[in-house]
């Protein structure tokens, strides 16, 4: 016998097929939906009328015909009637953004960090984040959830910040900290996501990015600190602790100079915006950095390598200087490079990818390959869309 949590985990995995094909796909008639998600037409009838009422989806209002009968109505995602707020905490600054379900910047605000105690960074977090959520609600649009990026590895298991070196932090109990700032700030009950803040800003590509990327991506963000968010197979990959991506702190020299995680010759002390600060050339920087662009390359052969941050800012030859070291590397090779691009979203990608977060969790509601629910139709279900989870059927 079915309990009512088996169900409304099944209908969530469904919600989410269709989501993700409308989101891959522009748009897409209920008929279409049905035959490419492999759910019966009773199913998608009845969770497009929910999505719908819950602003995620609407009506094109142009009907397209198919063959004999009456004509269908395609359906997209809803940018208008639904958002998600993004924070990127920063060493020195605090960025925070309302985005909608379709990657559109809503509304932005930035702030020095008052303060790098926990506590005290959690609560002008909080402080910034009912503001946003009262400037959406005007709109008015529905906030789906709050996302977080943070300078350091995160712990999704614990909740906790294992190391934030260029905060200071180390086994900081943040999302317990985190989520009672926000209650005493006054913000509604909503889901709150924490992740590294190179991760969130991989999202902000990924998420967004109209297929570009299809399953891989790899954003390398260069500020004080330096990081990657790397996607592999449609999900974040953080490591056993969070700590994947910290490739501020891979050694490019041995014995090289001293690093704020207490090692030498880490990334980061060759071009972490401290670095290139003391450098009368920046662009020798950029020469570190097409290092570790070629390692990340050969280690993961990702299907988009982006790189952003306020170094690349600040510094554009950097980056210039970057593809070109990864472009020799290539033809000594022999092979192809790979295209690397600048950050569509600027110094907002962290940020705009924090807000991607909660949607990258509520279209993935569950991180192993859900199967069809005992019980659920014995119909063939048709292959899910590439990236999807595959479907299964709700009674």
């Amino acid at each position: 016998m079915k309990t009512t949590g088996d169900q409304q985990l099944v209908k969530r995995i469904n919600r989410s097929v269709l989501l993700r094909l409308l989101r891959q796909r522009g748009s897409l008639s209920r008929a279409q939906l049905a035959g490419e998600s492999g759910l019966t037409k009773s199913t998608v009838s009845l969770l497009v009328r929910e999505l719908i009422d819950e602003g995620w989806l609407a009506e094109t209002g142009l009907a397209a015909a198919q063959g004999m009968g009456r004509p269908s109505t395609p359906l997209r995602l809803d940018g208008s009637r639904r958002a998600m707020v993004g924070v990127e905490i920063g060493v020195e600054s605090l960025r925070v953004v309302g985005v909608s379900v379709t990657g559109e910047v809503l509304c932005a605000a930035e702030a020095p960090l008052a303060d790098r105690d926990p506590a005290a960074v959690c609560r002008q977090v909080a402080a910034q984040v009912v503001r946003t959520q009262a400037e959406l609600a005007a709109r008015p649009v529905t906030v789906s959830g709050v996302g977080i990026g943070v300078p350091g590895a995160f712990d999704e298991a614990t909740g906790t910040i294992r190391f934030a070196p260029n905060l200071g932090w180390r086994d900081v109990a943040f999302l317990p900290l985190i989520t009672r700032a926000l209650a005493d700030a006054g913000s509604p009950a909503v889901a709150v996501h924490v992740q590294n803040e190179a991760d969130t800003a991989a999202l902000s590509e990924y998420e967004f990015a109209d297929g570009e990327a299809t399953d891989s991506l790899i954003f390398v963000t260069c500020g004080v600190g330096v990081g990657a968010g790397i996607v592999l197979n449609d999900r974040l990959f953080t490591g056993l602790q969070g700590m994947a991506g910290e490739i501020g702190h891979s050694i490019l020299q041995i014995d090289g100079p001293p690093c704020s995680c207490g090692r030498r010759g880490c990334a980061e002390t060759f071009f972490g915006a401290r670095a290139l600060e003391r450098q009368s050339d920046p662009a020798r920087g950029g020469v570190f950095l097409g290092v570790v662009l070629q390692n990340l390359w050969t280690t993961f052969n990702p299907g988009a390598l982006v790189v952003g941050g306020p170094s690349c800012e600040r510094h554009p030859s950097i980056v210039q200087q970057a593809r070109d070291t990864l472009d020799a590397y290539a033809a000594s090779a022999g092979v192809a490079a790979p295209a690397v691009r600048a950050a569509r979203y600027g110094l907002l990608a962290s940020a705009v990818g924090a807000a991607a977060l909660v949607l990258h969790h509520e279209l993935r509601p569950m991180h192993a390959p859900a199967v069809a629910a005992a019980g659920a139709d014995q119909q063939a279900l048709a292959p899910p869309p590439a990236g999807a989870t595959p479907p299964a059927h709700l009674h």
